[in-house]
């Protein structure tokens, strides 16, 4: 009880805020837009550039960590694809974008505040580890096998389509930080404390502006569509994708405890606000993706407390 009260509750409570002051009309949706626009453009791609430039690579990137969460995030997108097709019999399209859904945790957004919450901050490298492959490894799974679904029969040729993949995802933001990122990283390039300290600045107000902004997004996703595909989507992602990656971790990789916290409590986020991004974007099953995204951010307030519990 007390990981739900002093370690969810406060980060939910955030979103809650938001949720209500634009229910109240106190947030116009302008000012919604805005603040997320601030959020994702700017402060969340400065907090992943600092975490990132400052990251210990070598210590870090542990192929564990990586097999444990990406597998069962395939896994995951896979049975939502299969099912969308097969039981459901939507076209390939729609089912890229509910498989999407499926795909795409929630990882900065909640696995960050609600991990370091949990287990301090010290406990986020493997956290930042996955996110700095996260958005540009499933915006190109997902552009590429919906291009493809597409332009079957178009005659689109393989260079056209690798353009189109690497121009969506080099146009996002994120991307641009974690690149950004890796190139200090890197190369050691050394930047002046007033830069940090400037970088720091607005990289705290990443988490808290976007949790806040988040709320005033969740009141526009109205819980429509077919209830029988969003119940597969919110099993898939609160409960199939953390119950592998927990699986994997611990019994197939052996991966140590910090980092098998940061890859479950990541994979047991609800789908981000970007799943719906992508369904928009082409304009596919957008009504699964926003009732999805509303229902499983708040049943994820359960789903979170349990995995806290049975992580060591």
């Amino acid at each position: 009880m007390n990981a739900l009260l002093d370690v969810i509750l406060p980060v939910f409570l955030v979103i809650g805020f938001g949720y209500a002051a634009a229910r109240a009309r106190l947030f116009e949706d302008g000012a919604v837009d805005g603040l997320m626009r601030y959020a994702q453009n700017f402060a969340a791609p400065t907090l992943l550039f600092a975490s990132i430039a400052r990251l210990d690579l070598s210590a870090t990137f542990q192929p564990a960590l990586f097999l444990s969460f990406y597998i069962a995030a395939f896994a995951s997108f896979a049975i939502a694809f299969t099912g969308a097709v097969l039981v459901f019999r939507r076209p390939v399209t729609d089912a890229t974008a509910i498989g999407f859904v499926a795909l795409f945790s929630n990882s900065l957004l909640l696995g960050v505040p609600i991990t370091e919450r949990a287990y301090g901050s010290d406990a986020l490298a493997g956290n930042f580890a996955i996110i700095s492959i996260h958005s540009p490894l499933f915006y190109g799974f997902g552009i590429a096998l919906m291009e493809w679904a597409r332009t079957r029969g178009q005659g689109l040729s393989g260079a056209a389509l690798a353009r189109q993949i690497l121009r969506a995802i080099f146009s996002q933001p994120l991307v641009l930080g974690i690149t950004a990122g890796f190139a200090v990283n890197l190369t050691g390039l050394p930047l002046p404390a007033v830069a940090w300290s400037a970088i720091g600045m607005v990289a705290a107000t990443a988490i808290p502006t976007a949790l806040f902004g988040l709320g005033g997004v969740l009141l526009r996703y109205k819980p429509d569509g077919d209830f029988r595909i969003i119940a597969m989507l919110c099993a898939c992602s609160l409960l199939l994708h953390p119950a592998l990656t927990y699986l994997l971790g611990r019994f197939a990789f052996g991966l140590e405890t910090a980092g098998l916290r940061s890859a479950v409590m990541t994979a047991a986020m609800a789908p981000g606000v970007n799943a719906f991004l992508f369904a928009n974007l082409y304009g596919v099953a957008k009504r699964v993706a926003a009732s999805s995204v509303l229902i499983a951010t708040a049943l994820s307030i359960g789903t979170i407390w349990a995995w806290l519990q049975i992580l060591p």
